[in-house]
Parts: C-alpha cells; sequence; structure tokens
C-alpha cells in the first residue's frame, strides 16, 4: 500500500466523507487530523503548513463534519478574493459527494451596484454608513427592489444559500435582476454552511456586530478558521488604529463655513492652527503626549468640556451628511470624521496600549502635509473578543514560527491551542535554498560597492536560472540603490520594477507581464517584501524559477516601532525586541521566500542575499522546510551559478 493511501486509510471516517479526493497528499492526512481532533475537543489550533499542502480543503474537510453535527457555521476569514474564491472552488468539488453550501462576501465597496457608493466611495466604513442613509431616505432601487419583485427575490435567495456561489456570481446574477448583491449575500449566509469572508467582517467590532446579526447564529456556534494567519497580527492593529490629516482638518472648516456652523469653522480653523505649529516642531515623526492635544484644544480653541463638543461635532457630521443625500449628493462629512477620531483620542489618552503620533507624509501630489494618528500595539484587543468567544479557532499558514511567539501575541488560550508544524510535502530535491556571504543590507555597509557585489549576485542567478527571477528587497530604497548601481544593464533579461505608491491595477499589469516571459527566455521582477507582488501573487512552473530575498526587513527605528518594542516587552519580559521588530522582519522575508514553490510539481531556488539569514538567531525563525536545508556559500564569484547549473541541470554554455 502506497504513502498516501494509508494517509487515506488514517482520516477519520467522518472526514472520509467530506474530504473530495482520492488521494491525501504527503503531511496532509496529519494536518486534517489535527484539525479534527482539535474540533472534536473544542480546542483552538495553530498550524504551520508549507505551500502545496491543500490546506484549504484540509480545513475544509475536517470543519464541515464537526459543523453538521453540532449546528455550527464555518466562517472561513483569508485576506484576498482570490482565497475566498478558493474555499468556494474546493466546497464545488465537495459538494459532488456531501451537501454542502458556501458564499464568498465581498465589502459593499465590491458588491454594490449604486452609482453613488461605487464612483465615489472606497472606504468600506463610509460605504457602510452611506448605504445606511441610502436605504434609510429609500434612495436605492436595487435595495426597494427586494419589495418590489419579493417573490423573485426570494427564489433568488434560495437558488444562491442552496449551493456554493462566489461572490462574483452571485454579482452577475443580481445585476440582471436589479437586486442589491450585498443584500442577497447578507440574508444568504443564514443558510449556508460556510462563508469565505475577510478578517474585516469576524475582527472589527462595528463591521461584525453588523454581519453577526444576518448570520443567525451567535460566535459560540462558529468554527472560524484564519487563513494566511500570519497576517492577523497586523490587520488587528490596523483595525484598532485611526488617522486624521492636515487636509481633513482644512475640508471640515469649509464644510462648517458652507453649512453655516461658525462654532465649527472657528474650532477647525484653531485646530488647524495648533496642528501646524505642532509640525514646525517635527522633523518626520514623534510621539506625543495625548493629553497635551486635549490641553491645547482647551486652552487655544476655547473648548470647556472636550467630551462634549467632539460629541456635537460627529452629531453635525451626521446632520450634514443626511441633508447631502437630501441633495442627491455624496453623503460625506469631514466634520463627522473629526468628531470621531477626536472622541477614539479621548477614549484612548489612558491606554498604555495605544501610541499618539504627529507625523510628516508627502501627499500624491508631492507637497509636505502632517497627521495625527492613533497607533494599536495590541493586537490582542482585536483578536481576544473574538478568539473567546467562537466554539474554535483553526489559524493556518506556512509562515507562523515560532507558533508559540505567535499564540502569545494573539492571545490564544494557552491551555486550549494545540500549535502544531506538520512537514513540508516537497521533496527536498525540488527546493534549494542558498545564503549568500559578503553581502548585506545592514545599515552600516550600504556603500556603493555593496550595491555593485549585489548587482553581480543578482546577474549571476537570472543568468542560471532558466526562465524568470524575482527579486524582492527589504525596501523601496535598496530597490531604487540596485537600479542605480546598475541593475537593468548587468541582468539580459527583461527587468519589471515595481515603485512606490503603484495602484493594485498596475501592479497587476506589471506582474502579468513578467509571468508572460516564462515560455519567451525569462525575465527578472524586482520588488519589496512584503509588497503585493511578494505576497498577493503566485507564481507556479516557470513563472518564478528563482526568488532572491535581498535583505532582512527589518522597520525603520521610528518612534512608532520603539514604542512597539517598549510595550511588548513590558507584556513579554525579555521578548520585546523578538515579537515587535525581528518576527515581523522574518515572516515577510518567509513568504516571500515561498513564491516559486505553489505546487507539488515545482522545482524552485531560494537565493537569500544577506549573510544574516546564516546566523543562528535568523535561521531559528525562518520555516523548517526552509531553515533544513539552507546551505551557506562562500563569498566568491561563480558559486551561486555552480549551484544552481546541479538544480536545473543546466551546462556552462550559458
Amino acid at each position: 500500500m502506497t504513502s498516501t493511501g494509508a494517509a487515506m486509510l488514517e482520516l477519520h471516517e467522518r472526514v472520509k466523507e467530506y474530504f473530495p479526493y482520492s488521494t491525501v497528499r504527503p503531511s496532509q492526512g496529519e494536518f486534517i487530523n489535527t484539525i479534527y481532533e482539535a474540533l472534536e475537543n473544542r480546542s483552538h489550533a495553530l498550524l504551520e503548513g508549507s505551500n502545496g499542502l491543500g490546506k484549504t480543503v484540509a480545513a475544509l474537510s475536517a470543519c464541515l463534519p464537526v459543523a453538521k453535527e453540532h449546528g455550527l457555521r464555518v466562517l472561513y476569514a483569508a485576506k484576498t478574493h482570490r482565497q475566498h474564491d478558493r474555499v468556494i472552488e474546493e466546497l464545488n468539488v465537495i459538494s459532488k459527494r456531501m451537501d454542502v453550501s458556501g458564499i464568498s462576501l465581498r465589502g459593499r465597496c465590491n458588491m454594490c451596484l449604486n452609482p453613488l457608493i461605487t464612483q465615489h466611495t472606497k472606504d468600506a466604513r463610509a460605504a457602510m454608513e452611506i448605504c445606511e442613509l441610502l436605504k434609510s431616505r429609500e434612495r436605492c432601487s436595487y435595495y426597494m427592489n427586494r419589495e418590489r419583485n419579493s417573490d423573485r427575490y426570494n427564489d433568488i435567495l434560495l437558488h444562491v444559500s442552496s449551493k456554493p456561489y462566489k461572490a462574483s456570481e452571485i454579482i452577475e446574477v443580481c445585476k440582471a435582476e436589479n437586486f442589491c448583491p450585498y443584500e442577497v449575500t447578507k440574508f444568504a449566509v443564514e443558510d449556508t454552511d460556510v462563508v469565505a469572508l475577510s478578517y474585516m467582517y469576524v475582527f472589527h467590532p462595528t463591521v461584525r456586530g453588523a454581519f453577526m446579526r444576518h448570520l443567525g447564529k451567535p460566535l459560540s456556534q462558529v468554527i472560524l478558521v484564519v487563513d494566511e494567519a500570519h497576517n492577523l497580527p497586523n490587520t488587528a492593529v490596523e483595525i484598532a488604529s485611526d488617522t486624521l490629516t492636515l487636509f481633513v482638518i482644512r475640508q471640515a472648516l469649509r464644510e462648517a463655513e458652507t453649512f453655516n456652523r461658525p462654532d465649527i469653522a472657528a474650532f477647525s480653523k484653531r485646530f488647524q492652527a495648533i496642528l501646524k505649529k505642532m509640525l514646525a516642531q517635527t522633523k518626520k515623526e514623534r510621539l506625543i503626549s495625548p493629553h497635551s492635544l486635549i490641553e491645547a484644544l482647551e486652552r487655544e480653541a476655547e473648548i470647556d468640556e472636550p467630551k462634549f463638543f467632539f460629541e456635537e461635532l460627529h452629531e453635525a457630521g451626521t446632520v450634514i451628511r443626511q441633508a447631502l443625500l437630501t441633495r442627491g449628493k455624496h453623503p460625506r462629512s469631514y466634520i463627522h470624521r473629526v468628531g470621531e477620531f477626536l472622541l477614539k483620542w479621548l477614549e484612548t489618552k489612558d491606554d498604555p496600549s495605544y501610541a499618539h503620533v504627529l507625523s510628516i507624509y508627502l501627499t500624491r501630489r508631492g507637497s509636505v502635509s502632517g497627521k495625527l494618528e492613533i497607533i494599536a500595539l495590541d493586537p490582542a484587543k482585536i483578536t481576544v473578543p473574538v478568539f473567546s468567544a467562537v466554539y474554535s479557532t483553526i489559524c493556518i499558514s506556512g509562515t507562523l514560527e515560532p507558533l508559540a511567539s505567535y499564540a502569545r501575541i494573539t492571545r490564544l488560550p494557552p491551555e486550549t491551542t494545540v500549535c502544531r508544524a506538520v512537514p513540508s510535502p516537497f521533496p527536498r530535491e525540488h527546493i534549494l535554498a542558498l545564503v549568500c556571504c559578503g553581502v548585506t543590507t545592514a545599515m552600516q555597509y550600504r556603500t556603493a560597492g555593496m550595491y555593485r557585489k549585489m548587482v553581480k549576485r543578482i546577474a549571476e542567478v537570472a543568468r542560471y536560472t532558466p526562465a524568470n527571477v524575482g527579486v524582492f528587497t527589504a525596501s523601496y530604497k535598496v530597490l531604487q540603490k540596485l537600479l542605480d548601481a546598475g541593475l537593468k544593464n548587468a541582468v539580459k533579461k527583461p527587468v519589471f520594477a515595481e515603485y512606490r505608491g503603484m495602484t493594485s491595477r498596475e501592479n497587476d499589469l506589471l506582474v502579468g507581464k513578467f509571468k508572460s516571459y516564462a515560455e519567451r527566455g525569462g525575465a527578472v521582477l524586482l520588488g519589496v517584501q512584503g509588497g503585493r507582488a511578494s505576497e498577493g501573487a503566485d507564481y507556479p512552473g516557470d513563472q518564478m524559477n528563482s526568488v532572491m530575498v535581498v535583505g532582512v526587513p527589518y522597520a525603520e527605528p521610528t518612534p512608532r516601532i520603539e514604542a512597539q518594542i517598549r510595550y511588548y516587552e513590558r507584556c513579554f519580559p525579555g521578548h520585546g525586541r523578538q515579537f515587535g521588530y525581528v518576527l515581523p522582519a522574518l515572516k515577510k522575508a518567509s513568504q516571500t521566500a515561498g513564491r516559486p514553490i505553489r505546487t507539488l510539481k515545482d522545482r524552485g531556488a531560494i537565493i537569500f542575499l544577506d549573510y544574516r539569514f546564516a546566523t543562528n538567531y535568523c535561521r531559528q525563525f525562518l520555516p523548517l522546510w526552509i531553515s533544513r536545508g539552507l546551505k551557506t556559500l562562500p563569498d566568491e564569484d561563480g558559486a551561486i551559478a555552480q549551484e544552481l547549473m546541479l538544480f536545473y541541470g543546466l551546462t556552462d554554455a550559458r
């Protein structure tokens, strides 16, 4: 009997009913059984499994029998629409043998058909608020058609909830019938087994509250799967943070003058003056005392009762939005935004898990401006209310090690959390992992000579790689220095370079052009670690044979990073720097390293262009499937070429 056949026999009987394939991939059975057993014991599971394992179908096969037996709902949280669609694709395969249903849910901005939102709103919170205003004023025909044609609406609702449906498919059905896709999806979730959705629906308190009212079950009856869970801490911090720019304050002043609110206009003018005075004493960014801003507003803006006045701003903004909607205009209020931010500033001013920052930044037009930021330092503020309430949480990713550190940062309960890193399914001979000595992006070594040496190593990899090469740097500064050092001339393949501020569409076009060279002799994609091209795209087969990780992507030691380290040090003595500085960087590097290895058939070379990856300190934070075969190369020309020739079976004729 083959090992895969044995693995299939070892699956729990209930799981076998839902696992839709005839064979189980190496390590996939262990992955499935770990999840199933955790659910049976009503525990949480934290699992690391490399690309190619088949984590999505594994998680669904383990969760569905428990969910069906106990009347639970599976919420499958992932970051991108492509990941949501992948869940529905696997459910479609499962549905051929078992009766299962599922929906991929997108936000209003992506599912709405009303031009007032599609043309003017990109922010999820603003879209939600405007949508509610439109519905309350009966100004959205797509929403109103639900009552006007209720029989047809109910037919569609029943159909959508009866089988797996992608969000894009629901949009097409509703567009043809003039119904609101978001409303159809929202009401269909109550009768579906699995909902694939973004982190926001689960972890953002306001969005979660609205969503849960339609789910038909409390969190205690939810199995939560968090895919690509390495992204969760950063997402949680973003959810709990907030920003107010000088531009918004200026717009609030104009809005107050337009709507004849001289009191708010006077406040906005003084608030703007206070902020400009503070910015004049700021080089780039600095931490400020939250109390000092409130005191300045009380003194110079003549505010006696800050909380009362900020609530008045918030309420005035709500009235203005309703008035704009009545006139058929986009119901956006800058006064409302100022009031909302200042209320949060008050709420967090005595909370040590927040940092309050004043910073200078460049606008899209290249002008200098400033902003106030409320920076959350503790992801657990967002994760704990969810983890403590759901039936069970299954966190999965290819880059979670060290698992214990992740569990501590997100506050998964140690007594009821199973932590496991399953072996990689890839044959060792399919992966070549190298570290180059003599090169680094450490600040003190960033010389013209160092960049020229890096360019030489990159050119060597490009020459001895059959097709496409990905080169991902620690920062945009490093990327630009490589270009300045003559990268495009040194590499004898077309070079496609990412740049700061590139839109999602521009990035997609760039990556598409790069991939098209997989069958035309190959090209080089130059991007940054943690960017769209290094985390949001897959490159199977010849779309990326070799990937180069240029430098350890440590964050710039700004005041906010230092505040993060200090906070973690208070919470986890001796681990502040590791949790707040080292782990985020090594996870970015690990995600980047996995780009060329997407399927079991892929062969990929990973070249770390920084000696620090060979140190025991950095190496311990790399996934086992990378670190187990990591080979350190001497600082010599041709050392990489020799390894690549053997790996790819090339001759020196190149």
